[in-house]
This record gives structure tokens, C-alpha cells and sequence, in this order.
């Protein structure tokens, strides 16, 4: 099954809203692109990176439009 970019888009706020406590916004985007990098499969990792570059991030809250961009920044080709 694959999951949707909405789902994917869904589950990275809900991991931003979780750090937007944090008061080092880095962190936070660090503690949200951390956590997708160690629990997210890596298909749900590059479907999200994608949508970013297709899409701009759409639906994406600040802190998850940038871990999401940390991200894509931080993996090869085939790191994702």
C-alpha cells in the first residue's frame, strides 16, 4: 500500500505540532527531521521529499516544510 502524500503531509505536522513547543526553532526541525529519518520508512521518506519538490511543501507547516527540506538536503539519491 502507499501512502498518500496527504497522509504523509498529516503525519509530519502532527510531529512538528508536537516540537513547536521547542524553543530553538532548529531543534525542533531537527528533533521533526530526526524523528521521520529514524521511523518513517524510507518510501514514505522520499514520497514526502517529493512531494516538497513537486508540490512545494503543500499543507506542510513551517517547521515540517523545513525538517522535510533538511531532509531532502541531507540524503543522496538513494539515502532517502
Amino acid at each position: 500500500m502507499r501512502d498518500s502524500a496527504e497522509r504523509l503531509v498529516a503525519m509530519a505536522n502532527d510531529i512538528a505540532n508536537y516540537f513547536h513547543s521547542e524553543p530553538n526553532r532548529d531543534a525542533g526541525i531537527d528533533g521533526v527531521a530526526g524523528h521521520i529519518k529514524r521511523f518513517w520508512d524510507p518510501r514514505m521518506r522520499r514520497r514526502i521529499i517529493a512531494h516538497l519538490g513537486e508540490h512545494g511543501g503543500a499543507g506542510l507547516n513551517d517547521i515540517a516544510r523545513a525538517a522535510v527540506a533538511r531532509l531532502a538536503a541531507s540524503s543522496g539519491p538513494t539515502s532517502a
